[in-house]
């Protein structure tokens, strides 16, 4: 058995000058050292040698198995380290080599356009005001003085998911929310996203963005709404801007307006960009119907109040010198990156 124990010890030695690997070493280490390993299996016979023979063998057996766990400890250790070190060889970095540049992000310009009219008005103490864009009818019609069968139904070619829901058609349901829950004096904006079926061409789209307006308090009249948008276009399309009312019919407004801006191209002589005309349509506005005051539980008798909206797509292709919608959608990098 001590031949056994010595030859084991040899051929275990012999082996590990050969191994090239962690898994190799894990390996041998079984074979000799393991459950089922040769060392393991020579121990087994024990019980057939004598008293004297017994201790001698278990000693000499013992020095074997320590001896070859250091001999695979110190194997392990020399293997871990030479792996490193080939790992570190070709994970080298040349820090020589020019490095990628990476592509910085810009603003799109439709954010560009909205946060400037968003600054705009903070700048005159409006606060942001928010709503969901998948609406009640009562919100974007009724309560804006739209009954069921009106006309201006029609003409707002309405996505509807049901009899009573709606994708919003303007932000104006914001409104309605705001005054609803909370008492004059009221002076907000409402930005978002608004839907109506219209075919996509060079003007239009079934997905735009506005921003609405409202102001509600006692006294608020016509020439503050006025004022107002004086201040507006000045601030957006230059200090030489002038604005132009004129008579128009909105449900939830009376009087009603549309809203010219001075042409920011021509300065108002005419050319290309306003058809010779001088003037740009730029929002709807008005004073804000008592019926739509009293729908929100606002006494018309003791306050007033004006709106407006706009649309952001057509403020950004006036600022930004855009002449086709549908660009604004298409995300081809070529067009976005000069802005």
């Amino acid at each position: 058995m001590k031949d056994q124990l010595n030859n084991i010890k040899i051929q275990a030695e012999k082996e590990l000058t050969s191994i090239t690997s962690i898994q190799e070493l894990e390996n041998l280490r079984v074979k000799y050292l393991g459950k089922k390993g040769e060392l393991t299996s020579v121990l087994r016979g024990m019980g057939a040698l004598s008293a004297e023979e017994r201790p001698v063998t278990g000693q000499l057996a013992n020095e074997i198995r320590a001896f070859l766990e250091n001999r695979i400890d110190s194997a392990r250790d020399e293997l871990v380290k030479n792996e490193r070190g080939l790992k570190l060889e070709k994970e080298v970095i040349d820090v020589t080599i020019p490095g990628k540049r990476k592509m910085l992000g810009r603003k799109h310009p439709l954010t560009i356009a909205l946060d400037e009219i968003k600054d705009v008005f903070l700048g005159m103490g409006y606060e942001i005001a928010e709503g969901p864009e998948i609406e009640l009818d009562y919100y974007n019609f009724e309560a804006l003085n739209i009954p069921k069968n009106h006309p201006a139904r029609d003409v707002q070619d309405t996505f509807y998911i049901n009899d009573n829901i709606v994708l919003r058609t303007q932000t104006s349901p914001v409104q309605i929310r705001v005054m609803e829950s909370k008492k004059p004096p009221i002076k907000i904006i409402c930005p978002g996203r608004v839907y109506r079926s219209d075919e996509v061409d060079a003007t239009h789209s079934p997905i735009f963005h506005q921003v609405e307006g409202l102001v509600v308090d006692k006294g608020v009249t016509m020439g503050d709404l006025i004022g107002t948008l004086q201040v507006f276009a000045k601030a957006l399309f230059g200090e030489n801007s002038k604005i132009r009312l004129r008579p128009h019919h909105f449900p939830f407004t009376e009087p009603s307006a549309e809203v010219d801006v001075s042409c920011w191209s021509c300065g108002g002589t005419g050319c290309r960009v306003c058809k010779n005309e001088g003037w740009i349509e730029i929002l709807g506005a008005g004073m804000v119907h008592p019926k739509v005051l009293e729908t929100c539980g606002i006494d018309p008798e003791v306050y007033s109040g004006f709106a407006f909206g706009l649309g952001v797509e057509r403020t950004a292709m006036g600022r930004l010198n855009i002449d086709d919608m549908r660009l604004l959608y298409e995300n081809d990098i070529r067009f976005l990156k000069q802005f």
